[in-house]
C-alpha cells in the first residue's frame, strides 16, 4: 500500500469514527456541533496518559482511559446542554469546544499552544480494525431497545413520552456514548500522527462532521458511513481525475462544485443520501422489520 493512499485510509476512517459520535445523538434529534471539544479531549487525554511525564501507560490502556475521562466529562455537561434545544444546543455545544481548547492552549503539562507529543504509534492496522469495531457496534447500537427509542424520540418526543420512552435517560445516554466515539477518534488521531495541537481541532473540524451526518442521514446507521466516506473519497477523486485529464481549472476549483452539490442535497433531499424508506427499498427484506403475528392472523381473517 502506498503512503498516500495509506494516509487517505486514515483519514477516511477517522472521519467515519467522529461521524458516528455525532450521529448518535443526532439519531434523536440533538444537533451536536461541539465535536472538536469531545476529539480535542480524547486527544490530549490518551496522550497525556501514554507519555512518560505524565502516567507513562501503554496505548491499549491509555486510549480506554481517555475514552472513559471523555464520557464521564461528557455526562456531566449533558445535563444542562440537553436542557437547551435546536439552535440553542447548537450554540451550547459550540460553546463547549471553544472551552476545551481555550483550557488546552493554556495548559502548559501538556504542551499549551506549542502542542504536545505522542510516544506510542497507531498505524494502518490497528485504526482501520477499530473503524470497522465503530461500525458494526453503531448498527448494534442503533437495533437495541435505546436505538429505537433514539429513533422514536426523533420522529416524535410527545408521543414517545407517552409510550414510555424514558426521553432524558436516552438522550443523556446517547450524548456521552457518542462522546466517547469522538474521543476514541481524538486519541487514534493522535496516536498516528505522534503530536496533537488544539489548533487543529478547530469549529471548521465540527462543521465537517455535522456535515457528515446532515448529508447521509440521521433515520439509518448507514447515513454516518455513507456521508464521511462521500466527504473523504469525493474531493480526491475529483483532483485525481482533473489531474490526469489536465483539466486544471477542475482541480482548483473542485470545492465550488462540492459546495454546490452540497447546498443541492440540502434543499431537495433534507433527510440525507440514506432514509429508512430508501434502506428498505434497497435491501429487499433484509433490513425490513416484519409484522407482528397479531397483524398477519388479522389480515387473514
Amino acid at each position: 500500500m502506498s503512503g498516500y493512499i495509506e494516509a487517505q485510509l486514515i483519514i477516511l476512517c477517522l472521519s467515519i469514527i467522529y461521524a458516528y459520535g455525532i450521529f448518535l445523538p443526532a439519531a434523536s434529534g440533538q444537533l451536536n456541533l461541539g465535536a472538536a471539544g469531545f476529539i480535542t479531549l480524547g486527544a490530549y487525554a490518551s496522550a497525556w496518559f501514554n507519555a512518560s511525564t505524565g502516567a507513562e501507560l501503554p496505548m491499549w490502556l491509555s486510549i480506554p482511559l481517555a475514552m472513559i475521562f471523555t464520557g464521564i466529562i461528557a455526562f456531566a455537561i449533558s445535563f444542562p446542554i440537553l436542557r437547551t434545544r435546536g439552535v440553542y444546543m447548537v450554540l451550547a455545544t459550540f460553546a463547549f469546544a471553544e472551552v476545551v481548547s481555550g483550557v488546552a492552549i493554556n495548559l502548559e503539562f501538556v504542551g499549551g499552544a506549542a502542542g504536545f507529543p505522542v510516544d506510542d504509534h497507531a498505524d494502518v492496522t490497528v485504526i482501520v480494525p477499530v473503524t470497522i469495531a465503530v461500525i458494526l457496534f453503531s448498527f448494534y447500537f442503533m437495533s437495541t431497545r435505546l436505538g429505537l427509542s433514539l429513533r422514536s424520540i426523533h420522529d416524535d418526543e410527545s408521543v414517545a413520552t407517552l409510550f414510555g420512552v424514558n426521553v432524558r435517560t436516552s438522550k443523556v445516554v446517547a450524548f456521552t456514548v457518542g462522546a466517547m466515539l469522538m474521543s476514541l477518534g481524538g486519541s487514534l488521531y493522535g496516536h498516528h500522527y505522534n503530536y496533537i495541537e488544539a489548533q487543529t481541532f478547530n469549529v471548521l473540524l465540527s462543521i465537517y462532521i455535522l456535515l457528515y451526518v446532515l448529508m447521509g442521514g440521521t433515520q439509518t446507521a448507514w447515513g454516518p458511513l455513507i456521508g464521511a466516506t462521500f466527504f473523504a473519497v469525493v474531493p480526491e477523486a475529483l483532483r485525481e481525475i482533473a489531474e490526469s485529464a489536465g483539466l486544471k481549472w477542475l482541480a482548483e476549483g473542485r470545492f465550488i462544485l462540492f459546495g454546490v452539490f452540497i447546498v443541492l442535497l440540502m434543499v431537495f433531499r433534507s433527510e440525507g443520501v440514506m432514509t429508512r424508506t430508501l434502506q428498505d427499498r434497497l435491501g429487499g427484506g433484509l433490513f425490513r422489520r416484519k409484522k407482528p403475528i397479531a397483524d398477519d392472523m388479522a389480515g387473514g381473517s
